[in-house]
């Protein structure tokens, strides 16, 4: 397999409509000819590329890991203590990546047992080596005198964590209701910093 010699407009194309509908419908259910169509390439000049649905997905494994390993762990700074920073900074993040793959953060959640024995072979392995960006990551080491005196430090967490998750999903939910190219960046990255100032007007002393 080698999309390398596919020309890049193609080339991403195929990617993201291979992660949307292996994101949507899985991986037993997803169709090679929905892949081909939504990408606007044969299905003929697809598989001249990659010989197989299994192939494919196991290609995307790797290359959302290796996207989200540059693109996004590398360039957090998990030495910030501010936790308002830092997610701010994670949210920034995944805004870039999403720029370019809109499926990629969804593709790499997949977890469902699949009929592909090596599939369910690679996902497993994948589970064990990534490092997840989760509560105890994003929330380890954090300035806790930042907080007003009289709140319970651990419940704070707890609902700012639970609020991050519902943010996260309605601003993907609302740059899907557009075509990505027509997205308002800069007008996110406003509704992230007034997101943030309310939080800390909360939270903070």
């Amino acid at each position: 397999m080698n999309l390398s010699k596919l020309d890049e407009e193609r080339r991403q194309a195929l990617l993201n409509s291979a992660l949307k509908e292996f994101a949507v419908k899985g991986y037993d259910d997803a169709s090679t000819n929905t892949i081909a169509k939504n990408a606007c390439i044969s299905k003929a000049l697809m598989f001249h590329y990659v010989h197989s649905k299994e192939e494919l997905f196991l290609f995307l494994m790797d290359y959302c890991q290796e996207a989200i390993d540059r693109e996004y762990l590398s360039k957090m700074d998990f030495t910030e203590k501010d936790i308002f920073k830092k997610l701010r900074q994670s949210y920034l993040l995944q805004i870039n990546l999403l720029k370019k793959n809109p499926w990629i953060l969804d593709f790499n959640n997949l977890s469902d047992l699949t009929k592909s024995e090596q599939v369910n072979k690679s996902m497993k392995e994948k589970a064990n080596q990534k490092e997840a960006i989760c509560f105890e990551t994003l929330f380890h080491a954090i300035d806790e005198t930042k907080f007003k005196e009289i709140l319970n430090i651990d419940s704070c967490k707890q609902l700012i964590f639970w609020g991050n998750i519902g943010f996260t999903n309605q601003l993907i939910e609302d740059m899907r209701s557009l075509e990505y190219k027509e997205v308002d960046y800069h007008g996110i990255i406003r509704k992230i910093d007034n997101y943030f100032a309310d939080l800390m007007e909360v939270f903070y002393a």
